[in-house]
């Protein structure tokens, strides 16, 4: 008799073989979510997608589930949230602010801007799903020998188990080039292939019919506050029989007797952008399924996975591999803070990159709150484009990860806000330009949401054009720069309008703001000049300043913002050796908020550097420290970049621990970590903590943001041998590294765009080949790698605070040329 365990491991091992179309590479593990059961919820099932449409896999032997979306079903219709009444308030608003009185600007605020949304606002439509398709097999209740897995280098998911010694597989996969899901049922007894197909949907306004061997579910969006429900969506599901029979049964359909099946799943809506909803979605739907049944699926799966490899190839990361792989993936995240498992903190960065290759494609909607996986009508959040932190997180990895072609529905976004946005600005703020607040959704709604207390934080804007900027810092892309410049003068002309005189120092402010969802008194969150603000007015200005120059325009404009930009509030160090959050000394050493935002100048800008302002840098870690590790799930996955920042490799690994810890079965709250599928917890569910995890391992291992190219500045002890291939760090390298003993041994560099490559290391490197290699001396030369010029911060107490212990680093200099290759070794 051999273990249950055992026969488990033995198992999975013969289904991985009968499962991988494609080699292991030898002495690795593969990079796989694996389980022995099926999903007992939701956040137990898999999660598959194109980018445009998805779905979560159960794996229930005798009825599958298949929860699915498509990107574009959201409740309501066309429209913006634009709340005039605050227009003719804001003078005595900022007036009463300026005057330290803070209570009566808030109640004035939400008097014009309440917590409810008015009868004739909304404060947001929710994103919705289309509705679930299950497959129910008689007599497969007593189902044995069961595996199910997520492979994440084929982007599949597949489910084996055995019936009356029959072995049954099935193979799911969301096809990127036919866009379409495919299901494949196979098993290895000929005729043994029977099952019922249904459908139903969570929605008021649908229904299911039966047409030519063919199940359609069709339906329509829901009505919230004052918009009605106006996204029509249809699904359709064809089966294909290889041998066997297909009938139909009311709302069913039947498969008899087949040696095979392949059901192929179409969605589609009426929607064709954020203003216009004159799609034909049983058209739509119809052209892909037509076009995605004419192919074998044999050749539809190799071109599945050839298309998602291209993108998903690009970075591999070793790690290295103990016998925790044995392991399913639930048991091994329950393992994971107290065990040695490093090849599952590799397998959680590359699912990072799975999830953002799945649900943000060239051509689709951006990865929402959830990404495009939700089963709700009313999702927490409703699921939504949260842009004080939430939404830039789902593209931190986008760069540094090599999938630059994941930012494009940012990007795109971004522009449809530049319009939308134009209407906020005039008439919320007499303001030329664009802005929004802190949320938007498929309408691409400016104004705030939920009251002044939360959605009166007017930067949402300049936040997301921070991406715009760091994409042509990593492509070089002037193409990009220019046709984007136009977005970018426009954010920054609405604060260069908006922006007011304190009385006490005669900075230049944002006035009314908040730092985000926290609050410096009991229940009170208006301020002015808060530090992220700050921030965030001096990127936006400089992205300009540097554009023009870049581009060689708008000179007189870019001269007026560095005028402002002198003008702006320096970052200060307050009483408790703290980066102060307000302008004002207020912080509690106490606050444990989830939001650390007066950090944003550590991540993800690069306005504090250990080296220009080691002061700022100290104060930054203080207030960190104080904010505490254990947090939500995407404040943990910020706090593994900061911690990054802050050159504490341990540190950021012991938030990949806390975040790497089983989350659950609370439906809300604060307590983070990861459901068993690996998704982020909040709780609940939230796809930026995956994100901001992935960006952070990658910020652990290379970092390009403070003038060099640094390699391995916060390795922890527990990764001390390791590999990696195919990082980017800005001025277009690619980077390929392995270390030994922390220490780097070989690095490749490939210059896509040529220049000076400055690198930072612990260790003295010589080049292997030809190329110019010296010891750096004065500026780097490469206009990618310029440093912030900020200001000289205020230090208002250094006495008590710590001093960050900075390892002695070498910088070198090498030359490159445009398209060669280098390498270096130890």
């Amino acid at each position: 008799m051999i273990s249950t365990r055992l026969y488990h491991f033995l198992l999975s091992i013969l289904c991985l073989l009968s499962f991988s179309a494609i080699s292991q590479p030898s002495g690795k593990a593969a990079l796989k979510l694996w389980y022995d059961k099926p999903a007992a919820n939701w956040n137990e099932a898999l999660p598959i997608g194109n980018g445009r449409i998805g779905a979560m896999v159960f794996g229930t032997p005798a009825r599958e589930q298949m929860q699915l979306n498509e990107e574009t079903v959201w409740a309501g219709e066309p429209g913006n949230n634009i709340n005039e009444n605050l227009n003719s308030a804001l003078p005595e608003i900022r007036k009463l602010i300026f005057e330290g009185k803070y209570k009566e600007a808030q109640a004035l605020a939400l008097e014009k801007v309440p917590r409810q949304a008015p009868a004739n606002l909304n404060y947001g439509m929710p994103y919705q799903p289309v509705g679930d398709l299950y497959i129910s097999f008689p007599g497969h209740d007593a189902a044995t020998a069961y595996y199910r897995d997520l492979n994440i280098e084929q982007a599949t998911a597949a489910v084996s188990y055995k019936v009356d010694g029959v072995t049954f597989k099935r193979e799911m996969l969301s096809s990127f080039p036919d866009n379409v899901i495919i299901i494949r049922l196979t098993a290895d007894k000929p005729r043994s292939i029977s099952c019922k197909l249904s459908m139903d949907s969570p929605h008021l306004k649908y229904e299911v019919a039966t047409k030519q061997n063919q199940l359609v579910l069709s339906g329509t969006s829901g009505d919230v506050d004052n918009k009605k429900g106006k996204v029509k969506f249809q699904a359709q599901v064809q089966p294909v029989v290889k041998g066997g029979k297909i009938s139909t049964e009311g709302k069913t359909l039947h498969i008899t007797g087949a040696d095979e099946a392949t059901i192929y799943v179409s969605m589609a809506t009426n929607f064709k952008n954020y203003k216009d909803l004159s799609g034909n979605e049983a058209e739509k739907a119809a052209q892909f399924l037509a076009a995605a049944t004419k192919r074998k699926y044999k050749k539809a799966r190799e071109e599945h996975i050839k298309s998602y490899r291209k993108y998903f190839d690009r970075v591999s990361l070793d790690l290295g591999v103990t016998d925790a792989v044995q392991k399913p993936t639930d048991e091994r995240l329950a393992a994971f803070a107290s065990g040695n498992d490093p090849h599952l903190a590799a397998l959680y960065f590359q699912f990072g990159r799975y999830l953002l290759i799945s649900s943000s494609q060239p051509g689709t909607q951006p990865a929402n709150l959830q990404g495009i996986w939700n089963d709700k009508v009313s999702p927490p959040w409703d699921s939504k484009y949260t842009v004080n932190i939430n939404t830039e997180m789902n593209y931190w990895p986008a760069e540094v990860t090599n999938l630059p072609e994941m930012h494009q529905p940012l990007f795109a976004m971004v522009k449809d806000l530049s319009e939308t946005g134009r209407e906020s600005a005039r008439k919320m703020y007499n303001a030329r330009g664009w802005n929004m607040h802190h949320n938007t959704d498929l309408w691409r709604m400016t104004g705030p949401i939920d009251g002044a207390f939360y959605g009166l934080w007017p930067m949402g804007g300049a936040w997301l054009t921070q991406h715009i900027w760091q994409h042509y810092l990593f492509t070089g892309d002037k193409d990009f720069l220019k046709e984007m410049y136009p977005i970018l003068k426009g954010a920054a002309t609405f604060y260069a309008d908006v922006l007011q005189e304190e009385p006490e120092h005669k900075w230049l402010v944002v006035v009314p703001s908040m730092s985000p969802e926290n609050k410096h008194q009991s229940d009170v969150s208006i301020a002015a000049g808060t530090t992220m603000d700050n921030q965030l007015v001096f990127d936006v200005f400089s992205n300009i300043i540097n554009a023009s120059k870049a581009l060689n325009t708008d000179k007189a404009f870019a001269d007026s913002l560095k005028s402002m930009r002198d003008r702006l509030p320096p970052m200060q160090v307050g009483q408790h050796g703290q980066l102060q959050e307000w302008m004002q000394d207020w912080d509690k050493t106490g606050d444990k908020h989830r939001h650390v935002s007066h950090l944003y100048g550590l991540y993800p800008s690069n306005q504090i550097s250990p080296f220009s302002y080691p002061e700022l840098f100290d104060a930054a870690r203080t207030s960190l420290v104080y904010r505490g590790d254990k947090s939500t799930g995407w404040s943990m996955g910020w706090k593994v970049n900061l911690w990054a920042r802050l050159l504490d490799g341990n540190r950021a690994y012991k938030l990949i621990q806390d975040q790497l810890t089983p989350a659950g079965d609370a439906a809300k709250g604060e307590g983070g970590g990861t459901y068993p599928n690996l998704f982020d917890a909040h709780p609940p569910f939230q796809i930026d903590g995956n994100f901001g995890c992935t960006s952070g391992i990658a910020e652990m291992l290379l970092q390009s943001h403070d003038g060099t190219l640094h390699l391995l500045p916060a390795l922890p002890d527990a990764w001390q041998t390791g590999e990696v291939k195919g990082l980017v760090a800005r001025g277009g390298f690619t980077v390929d590294m392995s270390w030994e003993n922390g220490k780097v041994k070989t690095l490749t560099v490939h210059s896509k765009l040529g220049g000076n490559c400055r690198i930072r290391t612990s260790e003295q490197l010589k080049l292997a080949g030809k190329g110019e290699f010296k010891t750096a001396a004065g500026a780097n030369t490469n206009p990618f790698y310029q440093q912030a010029a900020i200001k000289e911060p205020v230090v208002k107490a250094t006495s008590n605070q710590p001093k960050t212990d900075i390892r002695e680093q070498l910088m070198f200099d090498l030359e490159t040329t445009q398209g060669k290759t280098y390498k270096l070794v130890l």
